[in-house]
């Protein structure tokens, strides 16, 4: 007759033959944000740049004040607009007479930018809402709506008050769709109006920097910078897909 076990070897033979669930940690991925708008910039974002802007900055304050005033904000670069407000009403209206010319030149230009129209089909695609927001007239955003067939709501341009940089025009959209600021995307190419605008309303931003301008050493320190960076409008598509849930 074999040997009996006693109840210590048979405890030790269950212990040694049981299956124990790995200890490897596993890491749960964190949950998408819900993303329910985007908001575009017009000029330079939807179209090609093709506004002069410092050659405008020069013709509405004269050569001297210009690189005195460039000097003093290397950084955050020409607030045309918020400096001639408190100008006198006479060189005020010949100040929006000489940007109104240099944006004609630019309505005559007026081209969409590669990728736009694409990127438009598929936000569309799944529902997710179009705003715009420009510094730019009312004109030439009807202009942009008629030329290309997209169209924007709201789309709000420099006639809506206070303009770019401040957060009012992008807190107005929000409202109007019924969302919160966290659930939209500000996309534009200017860090000091677009990128600016959206942060202070505490959306998501993504800057468009097709010349790598912003690569340079001197804005590293910026004050508020984007939570997205890309070269291209096509770039887009990948980022939304990977980093948010689209849902309307």
């Amino acid at each position: 007759m074999p040997p009996l076990l006693t109840s210590r070897a048979i405890s030790s033979l269950f212990l040694s033959t049981r299956s124990f669930p790995s200890m490897a940690t596993t890491t749960t991925a964190a949950p998408k944000s819900r993303l329910r708008g985007v908001v575009f910039d017009m000029d330079g974002t939807l179209t090609v740049p093709v506004i002069d802007f410092q050659a405008m900055y020069r013709a509405v304050l004269g050569e001297e004040e210009y690189l005195a005033l460039k000097s003093r904000k290397p950084f955050t670069g020409i607030d045309i607009l918020h400096h001639i407000e408190n100008w006198s009403p006479d060189k005020q209206r010949r100040a929006y007479e000489i940007i109104a010319d240099f944006e004609q030149q630019g309505l005559d230009r007026l081209q969409i930018m590669p990728g736009a129209s694409k990127l438009c089909g598929f936000l569309d695609s799944r529902n997710i809402r179009r705003g715009l927001i420009t510094r730019n007239v009312k004109a030439a955003v009807d202009l942009f709506h008629l030329r290309f067939g997209i169209t924007f709501a709201p789309a709000l341009s420099r006639e809506f008050r206070p303009y770019k940089p401040d957060p009012a025009p992008l807190l107005h959209i929000c409202s109007t769709w019924d969302v919160l600021p966290n659930e939209v995307m500000m996309i534009g190419d200017s860090l000091k109006d677009d990128i600016a605008c959206g942060k202070r309303a505490g959306a998501f931003t993504c800057l468009l920097d097709e010349t790598g301008r912003y690569d340079t050493p001197e804005f590293e320190n910026v004050a508020l910078k984007p939570d997205y960076k890309v070269s291209s409008l096509a770039e887009i598509y990948s980022l939304l897909e990977a980093n948010f849930d689209l849902i309307p």
